[in-house]
This record gives structure tokens, C-alpha cells and sequence, in this order.
């Protein structure tokens, strides 16, 4: 005779087939972290979001990350002055990553639109967007490194233990569609540090971001067992509410219902995605010319993808400029000038078409758009082992760099903010990672003080105890 199932066990069976949405790494080592972990007030901020610190200017944000670090010198932050400069050995820097001496952009600069905004040849469609855009040329973090540098700019700490910006604001917001996870992070193969960089770390785990691989073009690829081999809707339902009769008996009997909670939540959304994400992920539905005004690239449809998953409520998406095979693609040691040039194309098409897409459906005003990477890159140039100036590479530079915002209640048109006349530092309104995330924060209607969770005895935030609203920013 064949020993009954356990609870564990039927779940484990039973739940094959519900859509696998990285929103179930609720066991194991978080056991313990978020039975022991306790929320506390944020304001009047629910799930629903329905209550803010202040009016929002932004509904949702999609953050498009360019994975390796763009070099501000050769694409918003024009350094004339690097000319009379080059081959000399700057002062300081990464010993012998300087002995090629200050490097000049090899592409021209312009100003653009009613604004003037000044940037590099290399973005002829973003150019024609220049009065839409928010450049900060005075971004600074606290290392040169990938691993701290990528954590830093997606959690605020240098080290993998704090919930990423898109789930504190999925806990502080919630989402405005209930069939679908708040916060998704888009990402054709893993990044350096990888998902980590959308953990919920210690927030409950319903916050974890939704990873997409953008690899894969058909829904049923994009997102793995979405639905179920051989039932049909009303089996899988009356399925889900035998297991939920059976996790709420469960629950009477814990002292704290965070990590089962989590999981029912998961099992929920799961579900209910079976319809809504076959809609939102089907790229199919998109005309032709809009698919060929974003381009055919990863990074194309995951701006399309994102686009389609913003207009149907989800609050937060990320996406990760990575490539098959290339975890850090901006990350150019090597031949800076060739690469950036291949890379800003595709960047290039694709941020423009969003920006301009989300205008043209009303969207952009209360949608804000960050682009930008860890860090930057050297003013100096980095030679490979035969010295060829034309094949030098930039190394990494955090002490002065580039990014920018868009919509959300961002003006418009404007650049804030220098660095100094090399391109090594930030000197003029100096905008640290902790003072962007709080201006993001603050844009959605949230406090940074105030969004708060009691984890271990002390009450953690986003930016920690750092940070600052950058108010000439704002509208």
C-alpha cells in the first residue's frame, strides 16, 4: 500500500503546473529571515497604494540598466579639454590602467532640441528626444567595482543582504493589476551578481521581482509552465482552492504568517497570470512599424515588452542590458570606441522609441524612465598588452558620471549638474546613488524616511541612513 502524501508533497505535485515566476523563493534560508522579521508603519502606504507620503507624480518606473557602465565622456558629458590633454598620465587612477593618459572622445558633440541638451553622434534618435530628457552629469557612487557598484545602484548597500528598489517599491505600492506581479525584471540571460539585483531579501516575498528571460520570443518560452499541461481553467481552480483550504489550516497553527502568506500569494498571482500574461507578453499583437521602430534586438523587445507591461499596471520593470553570453556588455576594457558605437546604436533606437511611445499614449507624464549604469568609465585611456592607442579601452570610473531621467514628473529638457573639466569628478551638484533612489522614491509619492521594515531589531530603508531629494529635478 503507498504511504499517504504529506502536505508538502501534495503541494509540491499539485502545484507543477502554475506559472513558474520566481515569486516562490520564499524557502529554505528565508525561512528564518522573514518568520523573524516584522513590518512596520510606512505612513499610510498600503498594497494598494492607495495611500502616499505625497502626491505622485509617478505611476510606474522602468529602468533601463546598461550593464557594464556607460562612458560619459563619449556620450553626454562632452570634455573638449581631454584634447589638449591626451597621452598625458592623469594623477591618480589604477596604476597602470593610466599610462595611456587622457583619452578624447572620438565623437562629435552637439546641442539639440529647443533645450540645447548636449550629446554625442552616436544617439541620432535620442537627439531628436533631447527636450525630453533630464541628463545628470554629476552622478557619483562609493566604489569601482561591478559587484558592489551593480548592488549599490539596485539596493542602495554594497553587500547582497537588502530588498532591490523594485521590491520596496512593489511593498510600498503594491500593483494597479492584480493578475500580474508588481515589479519584473527583464533580462536576456543572468547579470553580473544576478538575481540579486531584483531580490526581496528580507520584504516579504510576494515583492520579489518576476524574472524574464528576453532570449525567448513566444509566450510559452518567455514564461516556463505558464499553463498547465492537462487541466483546464476550472480544474486548476478548484485545484488552487483545495491547496489554499489547505495552507489556511496550515496557518492557524504558526505563530507568524509571513512566509506562508508569501507563498499563497505567489500560488495566486500564478494563477491568475494565465490570462493576463499571455495578453501582455505577445509581442505579436504589436504592429510592424512599431516593432521596427524599437528594433529587433534583446534589449528592442524588452523596451517593447516593458512598454506593454507598464500600460497594463505593473508598477516597476527593470531591464537589464545584457547579452547572451555578455554579463557585462558596456564594460569596456577594450576597444571603448568600437564597441560604444555598436552599443549606443541599439540603445540608441530603442530607449527613443519607448520615450516617444509612451508620449504618444499619454503615458510618459506619469511614467518615469531611468537610464544609466553602475558607474562610468575612465577620461583616460586603458591600453591592451601592445600598446595600440586605437584598440584602448576606458576602465571603471566612479567618482563622476551620467544618467538620465525621463517623464514621472522630471523636467524637461535640462541638465544638471558637471564634472570637472577632465571628466574625473563630479563638482557641481553632486548626486549620489542614495540621492537618486530617494528622488525616484519621492516621485512615486513615497518618503524615503518613511518606507521602512523592522528586520533584525532595526528598521531598514532604501537608502539607509543617507540620501537626499534632488528638488531641482522636479516640476
Amino acid at each position: 500500500m503507498k504511504p499517504i502524501l504529506n502536505r508538502r508533497e501534495l503541494l509540491i505535485r499539485s502545484g507543477a503546473g502554475f506559472g513558474a515566476i520566481g515569486l516562490a523563493a520564499t524557502f529554505g534560508e528565508q525561512l528564518q529571515a522573514e518568520t523573524t522579521s516584522k513590518m512596520t508603519s510606512a505612513g499610510d502606504l498600503g498594497q494598494s497604494g492607495d495611500g502616499l507620503h505625497h502626491p505622485a507624480k509617478a505611476k510606474r518606473v522602468i529602468f533601463l540598466f546598461m550593464n557594464g557602465a556607460p562612458s560619459h565622456v563619449d556620450t553626454f558629458d562632452p570634455k573638449p579639454a581631454l584634447e589638449k590633454y591626451a597621452g598625458q598620465p592623469p594623477n591618480e587612477g589604477n596604476g597602470k590602467n593610466r599610462e595611456g593618459g587622457f583619452m578624447p572622445s572620438p565623437f562629435q558633440f552637439a546641442r539639440h532640441g529647443d533645450s540645447g541638451i548636449e550629446m554625442s553622434e552616436l544617439f541620432p534618435n535620442l537627439a531628436k528626444r533631447a527636450d525630453d530628457l533630464c541628463v545628470i552629469r554629476s552622478m557619483h557612487t562609493d566604489v569601482p567595482n561591478h559587484e558592489p557598484g551593480l548592488l549599490l545602484m539596485q539596493s542602495g548597500h554594497q553587500q547582497p543582504t537588502r530588498p532591490s528598489i523594485g521590491s520596496w517599491l512593489s511593498y510600498g505600492l503594491g500593483s494597479e493589476n492584480k493578475n500580474l506581479p508588481s515589479f519584473i525584471a527583464l533580462c536576456p540571460g543572468l547579470p553580473v551578481v544576478g538575481p540579486q539585483l531584483w531580490s526581496n531579501a528580507f520584504l516579504p516575498g510576494i515583492h520579489q521581482g518576476m524574472e524574464v528571460d528576453t532570449n525567448e520570443k513566444t509566450v510559452d518560452r518567455l514564461i516556463a509552465n505558464l499553463h498547465h499541461p492537462t487541466m483546464d481553467g476550472e480544474s486548476q481552480r478548484k485545484q488552487i482552492a483545495l491547496i489554499q483550504q489547505l495552507n489556511q489550516m496550515h496557518k492557524s497553527g504558526l505563530s507568524d504568517h509571513n512566509l506562508l502568506n508569501a507563498h499563497i500569494d505567489a500560488m495566486q498571482t500564478a494563477f491568475r497570470m494565465q490570462t493576463d500574461a499571455t495578453d501582455a507578453f505577445d509581442l505579436s499583437k504589436e504592429t510592424t512599424a512599431t516593432r521596427t521602430m524599437y528594433g529587433e534586438s534583446e534589449f528592442a523587445r524588452s523596451c517593447l515588452l516593458g512598454r506593454r507591461l507598464l500600460e497594463r499596471g505593473v508598477r516597476v520593470v527593470q531591464v537589464f542590458y545584457v547579452r547572451k553570453g555578455q554579463k557585462q556588455p558596456w564594460d569596456t576594457h577594450q576597444k571603448n570606441n568600437e564597441g560604444h558605437r555598436k552599443l549606443c546604436g541599439d540603445a540608441d533606437q530603442a530607449t527613443a522609441a519607448l520615450i516617444g511611445d509612451l508620449k504618444a499614449r499619454g503615458m510618459l507624464e506619469d511614467t518615469l524612465i531611468i537610464w544609466g549604469g553602475e558607474f562610468g568609465r575612465t577620461p583616460y585611456a586603458q591600453m591592451n598588452k601592445s600598446d595600440d592607442l586605437s584598440k584602448a579601452g576606458r576602465d571603471h570610473h566612479h567618482t563622476g558620471f551620467s544618467m538620465f531621467l525621463a517623464g514621472g514628473g522630471i523636467k524637461q529638457g535640462f541638465t544638471y549638474g558637471e564634472t570637472d573639466e577632465l571628466g574625473m569628478h563630479a563638482v557641481q551638484h553632486r548626486v549620489h546613488v542614495h540621492d537618486l533612489h530617494a528622488t525616484i522614491l519621492h516621485q512615486m509619492g513615497i518618503d524615503h524616511t518613511r518606507l521602512t521594515f523592522r528586520y533584525s531589531g532595526r528598521d531598514y530603508r532604501l537608502t539607509d541612513v543617507h540620501g537626499k531629494v534632488v528638488g531641482d529635478l522636479i516640476i
